[in-house]
């Protein structure tokens, strides 16, 4: 079975893993994204995962509290390592192989982020979780996932949403958004779409790597994407 993508970065946002609750982890969920991950590694594919902590704590929320922005945002990168902690448990359940990787070092519970360790994982057929961001405040974890797909060298970033792909506007809200087949880096800075902050976007354009939007729950739609099937809509240049 031939595979469009042979390595590939995954950004989930902690929401994805709420399921329908409102906050923290829905397991049914969690376990139900798990084996769509499982069902592309057995393909052979190398995955790299970055995960957000929006179901357990936003920066951002903090600072909307009055909260120090640098306080907050490690708070929510400590958010991350939480979510990577469940993926790992819930892929290495289906016999996935699994390192989480953080920016923040904590050795008891993961390894210190490295490169050349990170890609030699990936060599071995292991998926890797990078947690805690960048590991600075002031970054997005949509900012982690391309800085982490350009390093180990990702052919795509997949971006896992609740949405089937990029919209005009929240197709939630607005009855008459229309969806984007495929978009340009440029376009969507310039018209404020909100598939990853700008930062990420740049640094996609700048490195080529194109970005898929696609929903996360439908089933086998992470397969369909890496094998090359038009799902979602793509950004590139």
């Amino acid at each position: 079975m031939q595979v469009k993508y042979n390595t590939i970065l995954l950004k989930l946002s902690g929401e994805a893993l709420m399921g329908d609750g409102e906050y923290g982890i829905d397991f049914k969920t969690a376990n139900f994204i798990v084996n769509e991950i499982k069902e592309v590694a057995d393909m052979g594919v190398n995955i790299g995962v970055v995960v957000g902590g929006g179901n357990i704590f936003r920066g951002i929320q903090g600072t909307a509290r009055n909260m120090d922005r640098v306080t907050a945002d490690y708070m929510g990168m400590l958010a991350t390592v939480i979510n990577s902690l469940a993926l790992q448990d819930g892929l290495e359940k289906v016999g996935v192989p699994t390192r989480v990787q953080t920016a923040i070092e904590m050795r008891q519970i993961a390894e210190p982020f490295i490169r050349r360790r990170a890609m030699r994982h990936l060599e071995k057929s292991r998926v890797v979780i990078f947690a805690a961001g960048t590991g600075n405040p002031y970054f997005t974890t949509d900012t982690a996932a391309t800085l982490r797909g350009t390093e180990i060298n990702a052919q795509v970033i997949l971006k896992a949403t609740k949405v089937d792909g990029v919209y005009t506007a929240d197709p939630k809200k607005d009855k008459n958004a229309v969806k984007f087949e495929s978009i340009q880096y440029l376009d969507v800075l310039n018209k404020g779409l909100q598939v990853m902050d700008s930062t990420a976007i740049t640094m996609c354009m700048d490195n080529k790597i194109p970005i898929i939007v696609f929903d996360i729950y439908g089933k086998g739609n992470m397969k369909k994407v890496v094998m090359g099937e038009k799902i979602g809509t793509i950004v590139e240049g």
